[in-house]
């Protein structure tokens, strides 16, 4: 069996433990390998999170293994929503902090809270943002070979690639989605990975997220807080 937090590492860009370089590394030399075969925007984001859409988390995010940056932006934008703060802006300078944080220990948000474990919950946080990249409906047999061929590229290993090609072309199922997530602090998690894994250009991509915050029974104002802070976390990607 792989290992699913490996896998969200690998996904959110984050710097693997032992070594001075991260997936996407290997995946931007896939893609100047193939890039003749470029994917459509949005649909490679659960694969390299961000570069279809243009953005990829900060240096200061990609520090944290995937599941504490995940659980630090999410537990950073619950605090504001619980303190009466105000949303800001991504290009407002008070948006911009110096490092982002794990989840504190003993919190709901940490990994090692998690009811049914953390690499289980990973794994969920994985299909989450597969979900998310697949919600513009524009991922079809063609896409699905582009996918493949730079996954073949990614390094990511045998066992993790056949899992990341079974969820792509697996049909959603939201109701169990949500239902892997145990906890509030997990809703808010996994509401955080799906909006990390594409920016909502789209109708499809929008409606889908307001499906899921709707499943999740997350109540706007906190959305908005989240999307505020996973706005903030992402810059253009090079």
């Amino acid at each position: 069996m792989f290992d699913p937090k490996k896998l969200l590492d690998d996904l959110l860009g984050s710097k693997i433990p032992g070594t001075e370089g991260t997936v996407r590394d290997k995946a931007g030399q896939a893609v100047q390998m193939a890039k003749d075969n470029p994917l459509a925007a949005g649909a490679l984001a659960a694969v390299l999170l961000g570069t279809g859409a243009g953005r990829q988390l900060t240096g200061t995010a990609i520090k944290l293994g995937g599941i504490a940056a995940i659980g630090g932006l999410a537990y950073k934008a619950y605090q504001n929503y619980k303190n009466g703060d105000q949303p800001v802006a991504a290009d407002a300078p008070a948006a911009r902090q110096p490092e982002l944080l794990p989840p504190p220990a003993g919190t709901d948000f940490h990994p090692a809270s998690a009811p049914q474990g953390e690499d289980e919950f990973a794994l969920t946080l994985v299909r989450a943002m597969i979900a998310a990249a697949k919600a513009d409906g524009h991922i079809d047999d063609e896409e699905r070979k582009k996918i493949g061929d730079k996954l073949s590229l990614s390094g990511i290993g045998g066992e993790a690639e056949a899992f990341m090609r079974k969820e792509l072309e697996a049909p959603l199922d939201l109701g169990a989605l949500v239902a892997a997530a145990r906890t509030e602090a997990q809703k808010v998690e996994l509401y955080t990975a799906s909006r990390l894994a594409i920016e909502p250009d789209t109708r499809a991509e929008r409606g889908y997220l307001d499906l899921l915050a709707g499943r999740l029974g997350l109540p706007d104002a906190l959305v908005d807080h989240i999307e505020a802070t996973v706005s903030a976390a992402k810059v253009p990607a090079a």
